[in-house]
């Protein structure tokens, strides 16, 4: 365990499965991984199924989150689902700021700001999501970009509540391309993440686990979750099928 964070692997099943294919694939994953306690293991399945998928897991050591949450408690916004109806149904976790959820349908550092802040106050663990997109990349920007939605994102966290939540560096280029970060690419943004969380925090930034997220498979996943400062993984496609999946929570075992 690196300085007793214990690894964290969660699968974001995105826009997938009916309210059957996600109770077959829960169950699954419950008979892999439920009783593994050395890694913490969670999915997020779409809003339909969380109340289907929490009953499966219920028992096992699998938690559930939701892919998003509005930052209000209540109130005349259609479509949206609160903090507090999330955590009603069982639910642990809540990815927030995730990449799609940026360039897709515009969300801001702010407004991640507001959820992430929705999220601890309901006692949900938010799992903030990081990231440069290619041309960032090429253009030298990564720090630059990945440390400004760090900043915009914390900017109501106070240190005491930091090791209450998860990061997740994602780059935006590997999310879904079959491209993966190298093991010293990924390792070298999350040491610099961690470094401002010292500079902002202190010691509880060593506390914080930072998951890495961007086309994580089996075949990739021992070389990157065995970097220091990488504390698990936020897996997209990979956590589709039980299989692979469970071989990445091994991974993050080992």
């Amino acid at each position: 365990m690196k300085k007793n964070r214990k690894p964290f692997v969660a699968g974001n099943w995105k826009m997938h499965n009916t309210l059957s294919a996600a109770r077959t694939l829960a169950i699954d994953v419950r008979e892999r991984v439920g009783s593994l306690t050395e890694v913490e293991v969670a999915v997020c399945p779409s809003f339909t199924a969380l109340a289907t998928v929490v009953d499966v897991l219920r028992s096992s050591a699998v938690g559930v989150g939701a892919q998003n949450c509005h930052h209000e408690a209540k109130g005349a916004f259609t479509g949206e689902v609160a903090v507090d109806q999330i955590a009603d149904l069982g639910c642990r976790y809540v990815i927030i700021g995730h990449s799609e959820r940026r360039q897709l349908f515009g969300e801001t550092d702010a407004g991640v700001a507001r959820k992430v802040r929705a999220a601890l106050d309901g006692k949900l663990t938010p799992i903030m999501c990081i990231g440069e997109t290619l041309q960032e990349r090429e253009a030298g920007r990564t720090f630059e970009v990945v440390l400004g939605q760090l900043d915009g994102g914390l900017a109501s966290v106070t240190s005491d509540e930091l090791s209450r939540l998860v990061l997740a560096y994602e780059p935006v280029w590997a999310i879904g391309t079959g491209k993966t970060a190298s093991d010293e690419q990924a390792e070298e943004v999350h040491d610099r993440i961690r470094q401002r969380l010292r500079e902002k925090h202190g010691a509880v930034a060593d506390a914080v686990r930072i998951q890495y997220g961007g086309s994580v498979k089996p075949d990739n996943a021992k070389g990157l979750l065995g970097q220091p400062n990488i504390d698990g993984a936020l897996v997209g496609g990979a956590s589709l099928k039980a299989d692979a999946f469970a071989a990445i929570v091994l991974a993050a075992h080992q």
